[in-house]
């Protein structure tokens, strides 16, 4: 009961982040495009960026409840973590779309799913893909605006599955 407490008095007094995170939103509108925004997080590790966004977010979702994140895209993460006066609930699944994050409020109606850019992408680059994300008609999907084209995602296959078989004929053998 006293969880319940502090997330009602979280709703009502967000704590304000620390620094402001690098995150751009769509409008509040009906729902288009498969990501509701980006987020451009500095490093990956998940517990040490999040309470910033969550404080950001908790204006538009109310208290948050729980996390949801792709475990390969990350650092390892415990499954609950204290933020803001309360616990969130950290779910990570191999399954979950890679480069995104959803974030979902205490009534699980309240979600907003975000495109990650990766930390290590150049400003430029960082910048344009977070502003075509949050872009109000925009319905790109993640690797549309990760500008990770299909013939990209070819010539990475191919590439690997060349460097797998000719390490299995003995590579580079000395």
């Amino acid at each position: 009961m006293a969880r319940h407490q502090d997330r009602e008095g979280e709703g009502r007094h967000p704590t304000p982040p620390e620094n402001t995170p690098r995150l751009r939103l769509k409008p509040k509108a009906p729902h288009s495009g498969y990501v509701d925004g980006a987020w451009w997080p500095h490093s990956d590790d998940l517990t040490a960026e999040l309470p910033d966004l969550l404080a950001v977010l908790s204006v538009r979702l109310g208290p948050i409840d729980r996390v949801l994140y792709k475990f390969s895209d990350w650092d390892k993460a415990p499954a609950k973590f204290a933020t803001g006066g309360h616990s969130v609930h950290l779910d990570g699944y191999r399954l979950q779309p890679p480069n995104t994050v959803e974030i979902l409020g205490l009534d699980q109606s309240n979600r907003t799913v975000l495109l990650v850019v990766p930390p290590h992408t150049q400003p430029d680059r960082a910048h344009a893909t977070m502003m075509a994300a949050a872009a109000p008609d925009d319905d790109s999907t993640v690797d549309g605006l990760l500008m990770i084209s299909l013939r990209d995602r070819e010539t990475r296959t191919q590439r690997a599955a060349s460097q797998e078989r000719w390490e299995s004929e003995g590579g580079a053998q000395q």
